[in-house]
């Protein structure tokens, strides 16, 4: 069974940075493409950002240019760095495997004044 633990959120004013971990165990990590995904209160489940097996990328419109995913396929983690933050950012961030619908403990980011 797939575990995934993601950490690092917390409470940072407009145009701060975030650096957020997951630690990913029970698979063999360097096989899947991952992902990091956000769900507001009242909103759907979205991406944010993707890498594949090789390090290539993929983000929305909305995170380009500010967010950066990265993996370390020894240590089985993913990460997203996360500056400029806006309070549209405000969501709880969880980690997954792209195309599984399984998201672990996710970490809370409030961006907020």
């Amino acid at each position: 069974q797939v575990q995934l633990v993601a950490s690092g959120g917390g409470l940072v004013q407009p145009g701060g940075s975030l650096s957020l971990s997951c630690a990913v165990s029970g698979t063999i990590f360097s096989n899947y493409a991952m992902g990091w995904y956000r769900q507001a209160p009242g909103k759907q489940r979205e991406s944010v950002a993707s890498i594949s097996r090789g390090g290539s990328t993929l983000y929305p419109d909305s995170v380009k240019g500010r967010f950066t995913i990265s993996r370390d396929n020894v240590k089985e983690m993913v990460y997203l760095q996360m500056n400029s933050l806006k309070p549209e950012d405000t969501a709880v961030y969880y980690c997954g495997r792209v195309g599984y619908s399984e998201w672990g403990q996710g970490t809370q980011v409030t961006v907020s004044s």
